[in-house]
């Protein structure tokens, strides 16, 4: 699989990513509740970039790593970025009102994830559901 790459700067956006992350992840063999956990954690991270940065891009490749097959997905903004990692990744933390569940809720769906943000850069977040075996 090529490296699919879906522009996100509103709510279509944050959907084609759902979309597109639920489609190619089938398509390596991720089936199940899986799919709906992949989808759920790919908008909360995909409505992060709209509410936060106003614009963002959230590519998607397929890996293997130890004979297993999973889809890799790196979501990049150049928006204000997070002063404080580890309380932005705490339950019930947010700087919107919000409840708080996007980054620490993504993080619980994933298999793997990886958050790497600079004030004034931006954020990028990369995870990966991996097949069962």
């Amino acid at each position: 699989m090529d490296v699919e790459l879906i522009v996100v700067e509103s709510d279509a956006g944050v959907m084609n990513a759902r979309q597109k992350g639920r489609q190619l992840a089938m398509t390596i063999g991720i089936s199940g509740s899986d799919l709906t956990l992949l989808a759920t954690a790919i908008s909360e991270i995909a409505r992060n970039i709209v509410q936060y940065a106003g614009q963002g891009e959230i590519e998607f490749r397929s890996i293997v790593r130890g004979g297993r097959r999973g889809l890799l997905i790196i979501a990049r903004d150049h928006g204000p970025g997070i002063p404080d990692i580890a309380q932005a990744m705490q339950d019930g933390f947010s700087t919107s009102r919000g409840m708080g569940l996007g980054l620490p809720g993504a993080r619980r769906l994933m298999d793997d994830f990886e958050i790497v943000s600079e004030v004034g850069a931006g954020t990028t977040v990369s995870m990966v559901k991996w097949e069962r075996s």
